[in-house]
């Protein structure tokens, strides 16, 4: 394996390494009394600063397609607030679990959105994926979990985000491009925060700042492991978030999936790789 394609692999576990943390802080935070709003109001707008330093060496502090800009940060917001508010009902490990539903929801509406052919193998993953989701969530046994449903719908709306994003892919670098979103996203949740702001505590700002970086490097990591190795090899390698959040969860929760759960995820990863590796071999193809 060259080095090039080893250096991506590194960076790309690094970056499902890191991005849990993201959801622990959210829902450590939860846990102690600040609104959800008010935590993905620290993670867009202090993203923003973060990021500022870097979009302004490159003049990308104003976006040329605002509009467009405007809608993929809304669709950021409520995956992160959607997600953020399920932390408050589920597991971390479990939240995330529904999620994944996110590449079967890209891969069915890429058709009428993007005008891409989904054959009908894919079709067949798409629909023993949302089996695998329904596992997870296994609606009518026992009491119902509205945390399921608020991943369930952060994992919709991430997926539209990302059918968006495909659609200004290359006009601008991926920091420039991150700011922008940030930047908008944050003067949002800024003009609606002040509703339910509670004054944080020192250490409460620390992880509101915490939040962001960790949010930026990651996704950071996650661009320059693209530009080291291919996305079919890649891709699987999103799935390690689940191992890491799993830890995290058991070691600041004590929470640990059972195993439906484990199961569902076995065939959301399945069915994700699969409609993966159709792709590749569909785009290779003259």
């Amino acid at each position: 394996m060259h080095a090039k394609t080893l250096i991506g692999i590194f960076f790309m576990l690094g970056a499902m390494g890191v991005l849990p943390m993201i959801d622990v802080i959210a829902k450590y935070l939860g846990q102690n009394g600040i609104p959800v709003l008010q935590i993905v109001w620290a993670r867009l707008a202090l993203g923003a600063l973060v990021t500022l330093p870097a979009a302004a060496r490159r003049g990308g502090l104003v976006p040329e397609r605002p509009w467009l800009h405007t809608a993929r940060a809304c669709l950021l917001m409520a995956a992160t607030f959607l997600f953020f508010s399920a932390l408050k009902f589920l597991p971390i490990a479990d939240a995330l679990a529904i999620f994944f539903v996110q590449p079967l929801v890209l891969t069915a509406l890429s058709p009428f959105v993007l005008g891409e052919r989904v054959s009908l193998r894919r079709w067949i993953a798409v629909g023993v994926g949302f089996v695998g989701t329904l596992i997870i969530i296994r609606p009518g046994m026992g009491a119902f979990n509205p945390g399921s449903l608020l991943a369930l719908g952060s994992g919709t709306a991430l997926a539209l985000y990302l059918l968006m994003t495909r659609k200004i892919s290359g006009q601008a670098p991926a920091i420039v491009t991150t700011f922008q979103t940030n930047a908008i996203g944050g003067l949002i949740a800024s003009a609606l925060v002040g509703f339910v702001w509670v004054a944080p505590t020192a250490s409460q700002w620390g992880l509101f700042l915490a939040l962001a970086v960790i949010a930026n490097l990651g996704h950071w990591m996650i661009v320059k492991a693209y530009d080291h190795a291919e996305a079919s090899l890649l891709a699987p390698l999103a799935y390690t978030e689940m191992v890491t959040s799993t830890i995290f969860g058991l070691l600041f929760f004590g929470d640990f999936p059972d195993g439906w759960t484990f199961a569902g995820v076995g065939i959301l990863i399945a069915c994700a790789i699969y409609i993966s590796t159709v792709k590749e071999r569909a785009a290779a193809t003259p």
